[in-house]
């Protein structure tokens, strides 16, 4: 490498472009907090607060306020084009987008702030010479010349009246009141000085109001048109007193030389005028001050109308872009959504075609015409192996609508397919498509090793044993296993083939029975007395046969029993009261062994025949006995608890005797029993009592020892067989039958 020269990837690099960081929009946003504080602050302390603000400052401040506002409406917008093209079929960044919105925000911000600028500085010098202090003293001068005329005219009419009163105290110095010469004296004095009427009026010491002489042309009644205020006011020591009254100017002046005469003179004119003029005078002032109050609000309004108004430019600007760019990248977005159609296997993907000529056009037509082709030889393929999928889908179909369980296995002896009866026989919950079938069902993978088509198999599946009848088919793909549950089958050809020899040794023992009882009970009453006193076997023969034909009589019974049950006949009954009674007859027998029930109250109530559940509590009990008896102590506990729950039944006994044997999963088989007296059709009968109840039995180990029996009984079911014998009618028995339409219904 040649020193100073940059390495060949460096060179190939892409340049770095500056990115937008969620940092430096928030130091935007930042800067826009700050400066709009900064604004107020300069705002609330510059200057007067009635005064204008310098236009340049405001002007500033607003260019401060703008520049960051439009800078976060351009980031507001790149966000938005961010989000668009990542919701749009060509996805990135964006950078279109935000191209456009920067352009078109920079086009419409920089004409604005310069618009901005200018329209501020002329208003805001157009209008600083209305708030200037030359055309404040403009009003306030105006104001001030009305006020002083409206003044003058009230202080002529004062001087008058105050006039005519010294002229008429002179008079009447020299002549008394009643003259008619004084009278005549009076109007040519109302007449000479312009008034419309006088009185001449004094007041008594009660403040009654006396007239003395007048002139009133206008047959007013003078004494009205004085005001007690005015003549309270001369009382007092003023002078004269002026108000205008409607259209008159009235004065009340004082007589020199006088405490009780008073003159009043009145000039008909028009005041309300005067008056209007004044108060318009007044009410324009006041409004040009209210006005330079609100100078500073109306200035900042208008500068902040201008702030708002240049955003809003700024943010259609920032819209018209957006949808510009919308609009550009359309044909794109197209033809890259279609392309990612046809990547996932849509070959009848097409674009808009368009009659422009421009490059996005050729392009959409090159791409329509390139998926047509691949449509029409992917048609071929698609063709070829529909056929292989509908056999598949029929083989498939045969296979999962079959009762016997289906493996296909390849030949490393995986399994390539397997249908749901096959999975369930084996106890399995997923296909075990390609595991090996040795780690799913040893015993089938045995037989591939042979020739045999057929074989019977045993297997536990789920924790339960499983006889299998097994048919293997070959061909050059893989063995393929078929096979069929039948331990039920078998279970039920065994218990019919005892069934069969219970009754034929009934049959063939019974019959006997009864001669050799009879015999041996004559024996010992004919010749008992016979025999010579002390000589005890002929007593201890008799009584031995006697008490083994007992013996074979109940053996018997139990045969007959197992054989042929007797139709249970369904009614209401109490379980706690059938348990009882089972518990009190073994409680008596035995009683070094404590007996305890434990229930709910009242108890749970059951559709079942007493009878047969009272049986078979009694085996299940006597079986409990004999299991503590087993253990060789003298004592021991039976609990037994009835309860009810979910419309279940329930019935569990529990003692502390030896436990379950090896062979506990035969132990409900006829003729199983691990007892030297025991005949093993003891629990058989339960078991069987149980099922023709809709009912289940199991047999668990307890875990401080002895055994745990369960029965469950489904009172839901049972309710639908009230008063119905089990076999009755049409040999599927009529409690099935009432269970069956109870389920439908």
């Amino acid at each position: 490498m040649i020193a100073g020269t940059a390495p060949a990837t460096d060179l190939l690099a892409p340049p770095r472009r500056w990115t937008v960081t969620p940092v430096i929009e928030i130091g935007v946003l930042a800067i826009a907090i700050a400066i709009a504080a900064g604004t107020y602050v300069v705002v609330a302390h510059t200057g007067r607060p009635e005064g204008l603000i310098a236009p340049g400052v405001v002007a500033l401040l607003l260019v401060s306020n703008l520049v960051p506002g439009v800078a976060l409406m351009m980031l507001f917008g790149r966000r938005i084009a961010r989000r668009r093209a990542a919701r749009s079929p060509v996805g990135g960044e964006g950078r279109l987008h935000v191209r456009l919105v920067a352009l078109f925000s920079i086009v419409a911000a920089v004409p604005m702030v310069l618009v901005t600028i200018a329209a501020s500085l002329l208003f805001q010098y157009g209008v600083q010479f209305w708030y200037s202090d030359r055309a404040r003293g403009v009003f306030e001068n105006a104001t001030t010349l009305t006020r002083t005329s409206y003044n003058q005219i009230l202080q002529r009419w004062q001087e008058a009246t105050v006039t005519m009163a010294s002229d008429i105290a002179s008079e009447l110095d020299q002549r008394p009141i009643e003259d008619p010469q004084f009278r005549a004296f009076l109007f040519q004095q109302t007449y000479f000085r312009s008034l419309s009427e006088a009185l001449l009026f004094q007041v008594s010491p009660k403040g009654e109001l006396q007239t003395l002489a007048f002139v009133n042309p206008y047959d007013l009644d003078l004494a009205r048109q004085v005001s007690a205020e005015a003549v309270g006011a001369l009382r007092e020591g003023q002078q004269s007193k002026v108000t205008v009254t409607g259209d008159r100017i009235q004065t009340v002046a004082r007589l020199p030389g006088s405490s009780r005469i008073f003159l009043y003179a009145a000039r008909v004119t028009n005041p309300k005028e005067m008056t209007t003029q004044t108060e318009r005078a007044e009410a324009a002032l006041a409004n040009y001050r209210a006005l330079l109050v609100r100078a500073r609000t109306l200035q900042l309004r208008f500068n902040a109308a201008l702030l708002l108004l240049s955003l809003l430019i700024v943010g259609v600007a920032v819209w018209i872009a957006l949808a510009v760019a919308d609009r550009l990248v359309r044909p794109v977005a197209e033809l890259v959504d279609a392309a990612r159609r046809v990547e996932g296997g849509d070959l009848a993907a097409r674009v808009q075609e368009t009659r422009d000529r421009d490059e996005v056009g050729t392009l959409s037509n090159a791409f329509n015409r390139m998926t047509e082709r691949l449509e029409e030889q992917n048609h071929a393929l698609v063709t070829a192996n529909a056929q292989l999928d509908n056999r598949r889908a029929l083989i498939e179909a045969v296979m999962s609508g079959v009762s016997a369980g289906v493996v296909s296995i390849a030949p490393d002896r995986t399994i390539r397919l397997i249908n749901s009866s096959a999975q369930m026989l084996l106890g399995l919950a997923d296909p075990p498509i390609g595991r090996p079938l040795a780690s799913i069902a040893p015993e089938l993978e045995r037989l591939l090793d042979g020739t045999a088509r057929e074989a019977i198999i045993q297997l536990t599946a789920a924790g339960e044993a499983r006889t299998l009848a097994v048919r293997i088919a070959r061909d050059g793909t893989g063995p393929i296993l078929t096979f069929d549950d039948i331990t039920q089958q078998l279970l039920d050809q065994r218990r019919a083939a005892w069934s069969d020899v219970a009754r034929r040794i009934a049959h063939e023992i019974k019959n006997p029975l009864t001669p050799i009882q009879l015999a041996a009970e004559r024996l010992q009453r004919r010749y008992g007395g016979k025999v010579e006193e002390g000589d005890t076997t002929f007593s201890r023969l008799t009584e031995t046969i006697v008490r083994q034909v007992g013996d074979l009589r109940r053996m018997v019974d139990e045969f007959s029993s197992f054989a042929r049950m007797p139709k249970p006949v369904f009614r209401e009954e109490s379980l706690v009261d059938v348990a009882r009674q089972t518990m009190f007859l073994h409680e008596v027998a035995h009683a070094a062994i404590r007996f305890e029930i434990r229930h709910d109250e009242p108890g749970p109530m059951l559709v079942c025949d007493r009878r047969q559940i009272g049986q078979a509590l009694t085996n299940i009990v006597k079986n409990a006995v004999e299991a503590i008896e087993a253990t060789g102590r003298n004592e021991g506990a039976i609990v037994m608890e009835v309860l009810e729950e979910d419309h279940r039944a329930i019935i569990t006994v529990a003692d502390d005797g030896v436990g379950l044997p090896p062979e506990r999963d035969r132990i409900v088989e006829p003729y199983m029993t691990t007892r030297a007296r025991g005949t093993g059709l003891g629990l058989a009968i339960v078991k069987k009592i149980v099922e023709e109840h809709f009912g289940t039995i199991s047999f668990a180990d307890r875990p401080v020892g002895g055994t745990l029996v369960t029965m469950t009984f489904d009172t839901m079911m049972l309710a639908g067989v009230t008063g119905r014998d089990h076999d009755s009618n049409d040999g599927d028995g009529g409690g099935i039958a009432a269970l069956t339409r109870n389920r439908t219904a």
